[in-house]
């Protein structure tokens, strides 16, 4: 969907991009060498929101280039991530007037420690910016990965796909034949689960999605074997008629009427990885618990929630697991890319409305 102006960011002059899988790119970020820049572009929040972000929650700011101290490399950032959890954020967790946390990826421009030498490719999670000072306690240096599209350590071989493969097999324990509902299946998170629910030997698939076109994709590109539209009628009924035997294991990134849905679908001991809950972010205050929260005890069913980074050792897994399927073009990355530094409040602000489908990411203009 074409990026608007908003009062948050200049005029823009470019926008998103349809959604496409991650190919390998050059990286936008200044040549190796070049001088370092003596100012950086930063987006501070500067008021905490009323329900649903508006661009005024955000101001675009010019800071002094941080000094390169001893032990920190200066970055360049050239891919920005877009998640669902910085909506959560914005209620208490961000400082106002003050840098945001965000998942990034760039170049070293310059280095005062030899762990980070120029040019290295590294994850960090300085981002809303273009440049920051990092430690190298504080990042990863990414492995070059031939066939493999370096953004895909901000999609399905980062937190994204992380969060998908734990939930399926540290906290679901999907077993193979099992059958398995997703809700958001359009989304980051959702899209890695059903392509690594296929791969981990998983029965029938079903998927949630917004639109009708989202539900479409979701079985003719990634292999699910239904999808439904949540606005189209009652989650319940959808979900049962989609998947009228019931289902085994469930990877909710909704909450509120999906969740009370999963659970009716449940069969005995099933399991509900919970990885996200954003039919309520935007909420003024939290809704009702779902209304058949017992039919777990009766059904012998787990409902579990998690935090992907309290996972972080099984990243390896995932790699080892998807770089020959990325490679082989039999999983696919699909990303929805927001073009230029000017627009990362309205990536932001779209994958609230779920205007994404894959992964969101901003692609910062050289």
């Amino acid at each position: 969907m074409p990026a608007q102006p908003t009062a948050a960011s200049p005029t823009p002059s470019t926008a998103a991009s349809p959604v496409r899988s991650a190919t390998p790119v050059p990286s936008a970020t200044t040549a190796v060498g070049a001088p370092v820049p003596v100012q950086l572009s930063a987006v501070h929040q500067i008021r905490r929101p009323r329900g649903a972000p508006v661009p005024e929650d955000f101001a675009f700011v010019t800071e002094p280039m941080p000094e390169l101290l001893p032990g920190t490399a200066l970055v360049e950032n050239a891919w920005l991530s877009i998640d669902p959890y910085m909506r959560e954020n914005m209620d208490a967790e961000w400082e106002l007037h003050a840098p945001l946390e965000g998942r990034s990826l760039g170049r070293v421009l310059a280095s005062a420690d030899p762990a980070l030498p120029e040019g290295a490719l590294v994850f960090h999670r300085e981002g809303w910016r273009t440049h920051a000072r990092v430690a190298a306690s504080e990042v990863r240096v990414l492995p070059e990965l031939p066939g493999v599209a370096p953004e895909s350590f901000l999609g399905i071989l980062g937190g994204t796909g992380l969060t998908a493969y734990v939930a399926l097999t540290r906290v679901a324990a999907l077993q193979p034949g099992e059958d398995v509902f997703i809700s958001a299946a359009a989304g980051g998170v959702g899209s890695a689960a059903g392509q690594l629910a296929r791969l981990l030997g998983a029965g029938r698939i079903v998927g949630s999605a917004g639109t009708r076109a989202k539900a479409d994709w979701l079985v003719a590109e990634l292999g699910f074997d239904a999808a439904f539209v949540h606005r189209d009628g009652p989650v319940d009924e959808q979900l049962k008629a989609a998947a009228p035997d019931g289902v085994d294991v469930v990877v909710d990134n909704v909450g509120g009427d999906h969740l009370e849905a999963a659970i009716g679908a449940l069969r005995e001991r099933g399991r509900i990885a919970w990885a996200g809950a954003v039919s309520q972010y935007n909420a003024s205050a939290p809704p009702a618990a779902p209304r058949n929260l017992f039919d777990l005890v009766e059904k012998s069913g787990r409902l579990e929630g998690f935090l992907v980074s309290r996972h972080r050792d099984a990243q390896p897994e995932l790699e080892e697991l998807l770089t020959p399927h990325l490679r082989q073009g039999t999983v696919r990355d699909p990303l929805t890319v927001t073009e230029g530094f000017d627009h990362v409040v309205d990536a932001f602000l779209g994958m609230l409305r779920g205007a994404n489908t894959g992964k969101a990411v901003v692609r910062l203009a050289g």
